[in-house]
């Protein structure tokens, strides 16, 4: 738990410094003013404005990143109305899928033997 990037440890050594410094008596003063300080300070329209840039810019990545998807989807609209109709959309998921899956063809029976033995004993083989 922070409190204004003051971590618990922190907090406990300044307490201790004041005390030391302060004394009893004027501790609880200064805890008073220190109190009516931070409340003017969170209730003012600059730390309003503070907290909603802060927000905004922990949030901009993500708002970023939508923007850019929502493009991304109108550019893919855009081709699929100039592709036409009548060809279908296929994603690109789905594209690669379809390369990694054999394709079971003549040329793909041919250019792959059944027995691995055939193809070290192949007579079409000039190498030797």
């Amino acid at each position: 738990m922070e409190i204004l990037g003051i971590g618990p440890s922190e907090l406990f050594f300044i307490i201790i410094l004041a005390l030391i410094i302060l004394g009893p008596k004027d501790m609880q003063k200064a805890g008073k003013t220190v109190g009516r300080w931070l409340n003017n300070l969170v209730k003012s329209d600059g730390w309003k404005a503070f907290q909603q840039t802060s927000r905004e810019i922990r949030n901009l990545p993500t708002k970023l990143m939508r923007d850019a998807n929502l493009e991304m989807a109108e550019t893919a609209r855009e081709l699929r109305k100039t592709m036409g109709e009548g060809t279908s959309y296929r994603p690109a998921s789905t594209q690669s899928r379809n390369l990694i899956q054999p394709q079971t063809t003549e040329n793909s029976a041919q250019a792959s033997p059944a027995n691995p033995s055939e193809a070290a004993t192949d007579p079409n083989d000039q190498t030797s």
